[in-house]
């Protein structure tokens, strides 16, 4: 991280995990600098911990304080925004989701946030996401992650998802689970993913110029390498386009 634009970021969905003391942080590293030890090896991170909800905007600038430059904070919207209510009378909500984000951006280390949208929310609600993404401030960064297969149709929903986000100059998120569900699961951990996580078309859209993936892998780290090799050559491209990929590595067990 010797420059304050990087080609590319890779990260993790946290920074907060206590299972990482004596690898990732030092044996005896209290919570408060784990952010810092993070944030010596990795340049962005998932901020999964916004969609459940806000830190105050002094913890927000501690977070800003904390990381070197070049680092970047890809924080998730509030479920109040995108799952209760669904995009829709959520300007209180919103208003104080972007004041963070302010506080980021002014300490130049906002990435895009994201938007994560429920299962069912289909293409029957696209008029519902382009109003509110109308709506939020144009400097700043923002990627969608859509979950119904209907944008997964390489036809009509797809096409107009994909206008509008390049018209808005908003980036597409791409979720990976393949290695995931490649076979049944081999612990409880696995099990639990399995459940969880959505089991989606993985398609190559690029709508602006931070394209992210979110790779959801196995705990058995080998296993992932077909799905690695293949995202390697991919963002290299990526890349080699003057694009700036951000990649975030999932594993069931944290650890």
């Amino acid at each position: 991280m010797s420059t304050d634009t990087p080609n590319y970021y890779l990260g993790c969905p946290v920074w907060a995990c206590e299972k990482w003391k004596g690898s990732l942080f030092t044996s005896a590293a209290p919570h408060h600098s784990w952010l810092s030890q993070y944030a010596s090896v990795f340049n962005t991170v998932e901020g999964n911990s916004t969609f459940y909800g806000l830190p105050s905007l002094d913890t927000i600038r501690r977070w800003a304080e904390s990381v070197p430059a070049g680092f970047r904070f890809a924080l998730k919207f509030p479920k109040a925004i995108s799952h209760d209510k669904r995009l829709l009378n959520a300007g209180t909500e919103t208003r104080e989701f972007l004041q963070v984000l302010e506080v980021l951006h002014d300490a130049g280390c906002l990435g895009p946030s994201f938007l994560q949208l429920p299962h069912g929310f289909s293409p029957h609600h696209l008029a519902d996401l382009e109003a509110y993404l109308r709506e939020l401030p144009r400097e700043l960064p923002y990627a969608v992650e859509v979950r119904h297969r209907e944008f997964f149709d390489e036809a009509t929903h797809e096409s107009a998802l994909d206008d509008l986000l390049t018209e808005l100059h908003i980036d597409r998120v791409i979720f990976d689970s393949r290695a995931l569900f490649s076979a049944p699961p081999s612990d409880s951990f696995e099990v639990e993913s399995q459940h969880r996580k959505p089991n989606l078309p993985v398609h190559h859209s690029i709508t602006w110029r931070h394209p992210i993936l979110r790779f959801v892998g196995r705990n058995e780290l080998e296993r992932n390498l077909p799905w690695i090799h293949e995202w390697s050559l991919k963002i290299a491209n990526w890349m080699k386009a003057g694009l700036h990929p951000l990649v975030f590595t999932h594993c069931p067990d944290e650890r």
